[in-house]
């Protein structure tokens, strides 16, 4: 009996081929970590805030160097909040726990980046940047004309300050059209002529991968290195306008999110999403905002007392967070 006792405690905690991802830990963007405000400015005025908001994450087992065990994977399937996956679903074979690391820390400091960039810029700020051409994505017209380390100066003829204007110079130019890129090449100007492919949600694009150098206006420091990945962009973003503007738009409010952010201010869709409902609610939060891509996975799964809103933008995130904090939200849209 004690041996069977023994061998069953044993089998019970021998690593299994699964992965485990359950709700992790939040983090508020306006508070401290270890003593050191998260978000820290310098170069302008910042404001104290009576809300929070929180950024949420996943935590997981199954990766290299942390197996889950079988008492794990009983657990996970048995909680309404976890999730058990077969480990390679997550985690490539050939992949180590250094090069995943590495992966999620560069995803974070990248979008830490953005939600700078598309913070200053929903404020009003000019945000230059040095447009960098990293390659050419392959099959597109770009591909053997444009050079690494060419610079983007100017578009059909208008120059290109920054990539929110790049971006807006090409939403008027229709799939297909031809477009002339002028590129500082070698110190001289250079036109290429490059037939415009199609993006995924119908807009032009010119088939470059752009590796752009920003000028910020206002120092911007993101003080957090226990959490990698990119989903935080948009929480950082928003406790970014909440320090820079005197407005007190929380108010007192505890709201939850996640998403990522590019610079021109979209929010796209992230993993884990009903992991970070669940550790929302247990932290507090009484409002999350989710982003619209991630809402088929929303409904029917959304914690009690937990109310969410569906944003597309870090505009609409902002005019959301002012409307909870000043308690019109009753119209704000949600995922249905």
């Amino acid at each position: 009996m004690l041996v069977t006792a023994l061998l069953l405690g044993v089998l019970v905690l021998l690593p299994v081929p699964y992965a485990i991802s359950s709700p992790g830990p939040t983090r508020d963007v306006l508070g401290t970590h270890d003593d050191t405000p998260l978000i820290q400015i310098e170069g302008a005025e910042t404001f104290d805030s009576t809300g929070e908001l929180r950024l949420t994450t996943v935590s997981g087992t199954g990766g290299p160097g942390f197996p889950s065990s079988a008492v794990g994977v009983i657990q996970g399937w048995l909680s309404r909040w976890a999730v058990v996956q077969p480990v390679e679903l997550l985690y490539p074979p050939d992949r180590t726990q250094d090069e995943i690391d590495e992966s999620n820390t560069a995803e974070m400091v990248s979008s830490q980046e953005n939600a700078a960039v598309a913070a200053l810029t929903e404020l009003g700020y000019e945000v230059p940047a040095t447009l960098v051409v990293a390659g050419a994505v392959e099959g597109t017209d770009a591909e053997g004309k444009v050079e690494e380390a060419d610079v983007i100066v100017a578009l059909d003829g208008v120059a290109v300050p920054n990539y929110q204007g790049l971006i807006a110079q090409l939403d008027e130019v229709e799939p297909g059209e031809t477009v002339t890129l002028t590129v500082r090449r070698h110190g001289q100007a250079v036109d290429v002529p490059i037939v415009t492919g199609k993006k995924a949600d119908g807009r032009a694009q010119i088939g470059v991968f752009i590796d752009p150098s920003f000028d910020m206006p206002v120092d911007v420091t993101i003080d957090i290195d226990d959490i990698g990945g990119p989903s935080a962009g948009t929480m950082f973003a928003l406790g970014i306008i909440d320090k820079l503007t005197p407005e007190d738009e929380a108010n007192g409010q505890d709201i939850a999110g996640t998403g990522t952010i590019d610079v021109t201010g979209e929010v796209g869709p992230i993993g884990g999403i009903r992991q970070k409902l669940a550790g929302a609610t247990r932290d507090g939060a009484t409002w999350f905002l989710a982003p619209a891509a991630n809402c088929d996975e929303v409904v029917g799964h959304v914690p009690d007392g937990l109310r969410v809103v569906r944003i597309e933008t870090l505009h609409d995130a902002r005019e959301a967070i002012t409307a909870i904090g000043a308690g019109t939200a009753e119209d704000l849209p949600t995922c249905r």
